[in-house]
């Protein structure tokens, strides 16, 4: 689910928007003016903006000029009773992702915010993974199971994060050497087993559910039913 602000004064434009994009699966804020606007737009706490460009107190262009400066990248939908291309262009210009004009159908402004979303989605980086009770942070390279820190060293990690990042698939002895240690798989080595033992005490404690499972003569899985 998403989180979206629309800022519109108009009630029954508003409105609108409102019940179509809450009708898609989000949920949404309304506000009817530019300044309420700002300051819920500042905090940085949605997915997507639509935004009316002629407000009171403070117009959508320099609301959306003030998002950019203050660093808060959320997507904006710009809607306009301004059609020309120059209001269009000012628009884009200031800070907006798109541009709709008034009247509009309401299924085409969600799907722009559609559109948005996914975008903002495909360019954000990926700093968490998680299997069932299982939680890997990639910023802070530390692992937790139920909340529990778990004490990886430097290639335990790696090796984590790798099964995780591909987990219910079963992964070859070759392609856990490749991808972790970066050079091709000896088949007369025996260092991943000893570190698929050592990870697997330390991700599955005695008392806790197996995540980590062995699949005989093919190689090694995290989560999923084998």
């Amino acid at each position: 689910m998403a989180k979206i602000l629309t800022i519109e004064d108009d009630a029954l434009t508003a409105r609108e928007i409102v019940t179509e994009l809450a009708n898609n699966g989000n949920e949404v804020e309304s506000v009817g003016n530019g300044r309420e606007g700002l300051e819920r737009a500042l905090t940085g706490a949605y997915d997507a903006i639509t935004l009316d460009r002629m407000l009171p107190e403070v117009d959508g262009l320099t609301l959306v000029t003030e998002l950019r400066r203050a660093g808060i990248d959320t997507p904006v939908l710009m809607i306009s009773a301004l059609s020309d291309v120059d209001a269009r262009v000012r628009g884009l210009r200031a800070g907006g992702d798109d541009y709709l004009t008034k009247p509009f159908a309401p299924d085409e402004m969600a799907a722009r915010v559609e559109v948005l979303l996914r975008r903002r989605r495909a360019a954000a980086p990926e700093t968490h993974l998680a299997v069932d009770d299982l939680d890997l942070d990639l910023m802070t390279r530390s692992a937790k199971r139920r909340g529990a820190e778990l004490e990886l060293l430097p290639i335990e990690f790696r090796l984590l994060e790798f099964l995780m990042r591909n987990s219910g698939q079963v992964l070859t002895r070759s392609m856990i050497f490749e991808s972790v240690w970066g050079y091709t798989f000896d088949p007369g080595t025996n260092v991943i087993d000893v570190h698929i033992a050592r990870l697997r005490r330390k991700v599955d404690p005695d008392g806790l559910p197996p995540l980590i499972h062995t699949v005989r003569g093919r190689g090694y899985c995290i989560g999923g039913t084998i």
